[in-house]
C-alpha cells in the first residue's frame, strides 16, 4: 500500500531496505500497515540534525529519532569528516567511545566502534558505564582524534544523544558541526560492513581504556587537592551523602573519595545504573528538592549534612546543606555552587602558588550565570572571560588559553556544570563533588558551614541574588513572535526601555540572535551570533542583569536573572524584594505568559 506522496514512499522503501533492526523495522511496518502516513512523513521526512551538543531525541524509529540506522548514518558521516580534517591522527591514534546507562547507549557504542574498526581505525571503547567527563579525558591522554559518548545526560529516559569532541578535548564547536552534518547526508546509505558488530569481539585495534583511564583520573584529579586539605579530610566527622541518580557515577565517586581521604553514604535505591530512572519523576539534580527527595531520607538517617548529587552521566553537581539548628535543608543553585567553588579555587590556587602572580589565570562562566566570579576575579586581580551558553564554548576558550602556558582556575555556567582546573576541558560532576567535599569539611575544620561561607563571599564581593526559571512552549511561532515583539517594541528594531513604567530603567541590549549590542560603539555584539537560537540580554540601570532564551534541546523558554549589588549594599530583604519585584514585571511585560498560553515550570 503507497501513501500517494512519492518522496514519502521512498523513504519508506529505503529505511525497510537499510534498517536492520527488529524492532525499529516492525515499527514502520505498522506505521505502513496501518496507514499512518502521518506519522511516517514526520519520522522519515524530516532528520534529526546534528548540531553542537551532537544529537540528542527519543528513541524511535525514523530519521528524526535516535535508533540504530541513525547512529550508523552519523558515525558513517563522523568517519569521513575526520578522514577529511585529519586523517594522519585518525589512522596513528583513533577515537575513544564511552556509553552511559540508558537503553541503546551500549548498542549505539558498539555499532560507531565497529564502522571505524571495519574501516582499520584504532578504537578505545570503554567496557562498561562511564561519567561523559572520562570520554574528553581519554581523548586527551591517548592523543586521539575524537570523542564519542552516548548519553542523553538528565533528559527522561526515552531520549538518549550522541556527543562528540574534537582532539583538543572540548566539544566540537561550529563550524565542525556542519561539516559532520554535510558528510552525514552524503553518507546514507550503510557500508556493507557497517552492521557487523562481531568485530568487536576480537580485534587487534580495539582497546577498552577504562583502567588506564580510571586510574590516571584518579591521581590526576586527587593530586589537585592540597596535602594540607587531605590531611583535614582525613581527621573531619562529616558525613556527606551521594546520589548517583540511577546514573554512572557512584563506583567513580567511591574510588576518588578514597583517594582525597574522604567516604560517601550513597542513597541505595539510586546508586546503580537503572534505564527507567524508577525513583526520580526527572532524573536531574537541577530540578532541585523534587529530585533530591531519597537523599533528604538517607542524610537524615544518617545524620549527614551535606548532600551531593551527579546527573546520569555525572557531569553535573547539585549539593544540599542542612541547617542544623532549624533542621532545613537548603538546596544551592548553579550561581551559588559556582560563587562557592570558584573562591575556593583561587583559594587553593593562591595557598599552592603564593608568591607567583595572578596575571596568568584565567576564570569563566556562560553570560546567562551569576557574575559574581566576574567580580571575585576583578577584586583578586585575576582574568574573566565571558562565553556563550555551553560548555563547549569555555572548553574550546580553555584549551587556547592552555596552549599560550596560561593557567585556567574555574570555568562554571548556571545550570550546575562545574569545571574545577582543566583536567577536563568540560563540565565534569566526579572532581567537581570532590572539591566541594574538600572544602566543605576544611570549612566545616574552622567551624563554618556552606551558607556561612556563601555569606562571606557576598559581604566582600557584593551581593549576587538570582532568580532563574522557564516556561515550557510547544509551539515554535509563539517563541518566534514573543521574542520578535520585545525587537519591535516602539516601532520596528527597538527594544523595551524599561519596566514598571519605566521605574526601572534599561541601560543596554545585547541580542545575539541578530548581533545587535547597543553598548559597543558600532551597535554590533562581540560574542558570536547564533541565528537557530533566541537570546536577549537586558541590562538595567540598578545592576539587574536579565536574559531571555530559548533551550536548544527542549520547548522552554528561559529567564535568567541576577542583581549584581555593590559591596556596600547590605541590606538582603530589600535586595531580595528588589529582584522579585523586576522578574515579576519582565516576566509579565516582555513574556505575557497568559496571553502566550506559557506553561509555567512544576515544581
Amino acid at each position: 500500500m503507497g501513501s500517494g506522496n512519492v518522496e514519502l514512499d521512498k523513504k519508506i522503501e529505503e529505511w525497510l531496505s537499510w534498517d536492520k533492526n527488529e524492532k525499529t523495522l516492525q515499527e514502520i511496518r505498522d506505521y505502513v500497515d496501518n496507514g499512518n502516513f502521518n506519522e511516517l512523513s514526520k519520522i522519515l521526512l524530516g532528520r534529526i540534525s546534528f548540531g553542537t551538543a551532537g544529537l540528542r531525541g527519543k528513541m524511535a524509529a525514523g530519521y528524526t529519532c535516535m535508533n540504530d540506522l541513525v547512529i550508523v548514518q552519523t558515525a558513517q558521516g563522523l568517519l569521513k569528516h575526520l578522514e577529511e580534517h585529519d586523517e594522519t591522527l585518525l589512522k596513528n591514534n583513533g577515537i575513544v567511545v564511552g556509553y552511559d546507562g540508558r537503553h541503546n547507549s551500549k548498542r549505539f557504542s558498539e555499532l560507531t566502534a565497529a564502522i571505524f574498526l571495519n574501516k582499520g581505525y584504532p578504537v578505545q571503547l570503554f567496557s562498561t558505564v562511564v561519567p561523559t567527563p572520562f570520554v574528553p579525558f581519554a581523548v586527551k591522554k591517548f592523543k586521539c582524534v575524537a570523542g564519542i559518548m552516548v548519553t542523553a545526560s538528565h533528559n527522561p529516559k526515552q531520549d538518549n544523544g550522541y556527543k562528540v569532541y574534537g582532539s583538543n578535548g572540548a566539544q566540537i564547536v561550529s563550524p565542525t558541526d556542519k561539516g559532520i552534518q554535510a558528510h552525514i547526508l552524503q553518507n546514507l546509505e550503510p557500508w556493507p560492513s557497517s552492521w557487523d558488530t562481531d568485530i568487536i569481539k576480537n580485534h587487534d585495534k580495539l582497546h577498552d581504556p577504562l583502567a588506564e583511564t580510571f586510574k590516571h583520573y584518579v591521581e590526576v584529579v586527587s593530586a589537585s587537592i592540597l596535602d594540607e586539605h587531605k590531611v583535614i579530610n582525613s581527621k573531619t566527622d562529616m558525613k556527606f551523602t551521594y546520589t548517583a541518580m540511577h546514573g554512572v557515577g557512584y563506583n567513580y565517586i567511591v574510588k576518588l573519595f578514597e583517594a582525597v581521604n574522604l567516604k560517601v553514604i550513597p542513597v541505595e535505591e539510586q546508586k546503580d545504573p537503572h534505564p527507567d530512572f524508577p525513583t526520580v519523576k526527572f532524573p536531574n539534580p537541577e530540578e532541585g528538592k523534587s529530585s533530591l527527595d531519597m537523599s533528604f531520607r538517607t542524610a537524615d538517617k544518617h545524620n549527614s549534612n551535606i548532600i551531593l548529587a551527579n546527573d546520569p552521566d555525572a557531569d553535573r553537581l547539585a549539593v544540599a546543606e542542612k541547617d542544623v539548628r532549624s533542621g532545613q535543608w537548603k538546596v544551592f543553585n548553579g550561581n551559588e555552587l559556582g560563587a562557592l567553588l570558584g573562591w575556593w579555587c583561587l583559594h587553593c590556587h593562591q595557598s599552592k602558588y603564593a608568591n607567583e602572580s595572578l596575571n596568568d589565570c584565567y576564570m569563566m562562566s556562560s553570560t546567562v550565570s551569576s557574575k559574581i566570579l566576574k567580580s571575585i576575579s576583578t577584586a583578586e586581580g585575576v582574568n574573566f572571560i565571558e562565553t556563550l551558553t555551553g560548555f563547549k564554548w569555555m572548553g574550546n576558550k580553555s584549551h587556547e588559553l592552555l596552549l599560550q602556558n596560561k593557567k585556567v582556575i574555574f570555568a562554571f555556567e548556571e545550570a550546575i556544570g562545574f569545571m574545577c582546573g582543566s583536567q577536563v576541558l568540560d563540565k565534569d560532576g566526579i572532581s567537581a563533588a570532590v572539591s566541594m567535599a574538600t572544602m566543605a569539611a576544611y570549612l566545616h575544620h574552622h567551624n563554618l558551614t556552606l551558607v556561612q561561607q556563601l555569606e562571606e563571599i557576598y559581604n566582600e564581593y557584593g551581593y549576587h541574588m538570582s532568580n532563574n526559571s522557564y516556561f515550557i512552549c510547544h509551539d515554535p511561532e509563539t517563541i518566534k513572535k514573543i521574542f520578535e515583539r520585545l525587537r519591535n517594541f516602539d516601532g520596528p528594531n527597538t527594544y523595551p526601555k524599561g519596566i514598571l513604567n519605566n521605574k526601572y530603567k534599561i541601560s543596554n541590549v545585547r541580542d545575539l540572535t541578530t548581533g545587535y549590542d547597543d553598548s559597543q560603539a558600532d551597535k554590533q555584539a562581540i560574542l558570536p551570533v547564533s541565528k537557530s537560537n533566541q537570546m536577549i540580554t537586558f541590562n538595567f540601570n540598578n545592576g539587574l542583569v536579565a536574559t531571555l532564551r530559548t533551550s536548544g534541546t527542549e520547548p522552554k523558554i528561559k529567564y535568567y536573572t541576577e542583581l549584581c549589588a555593590s559591596p556596600t549594599q547590605k541590606d538582603e530583604k530589600e535586595i531580595e524584594n528588589t529582584l522579585r519585584e523586576m522578574v515579576d514585571a519582565i516576566v509579565l511585560e516582555f513574556l505575557q505568559p497568559n496571553q502566550n498560553g506559557l506553561i509555567p515550570k512544576s515544581d
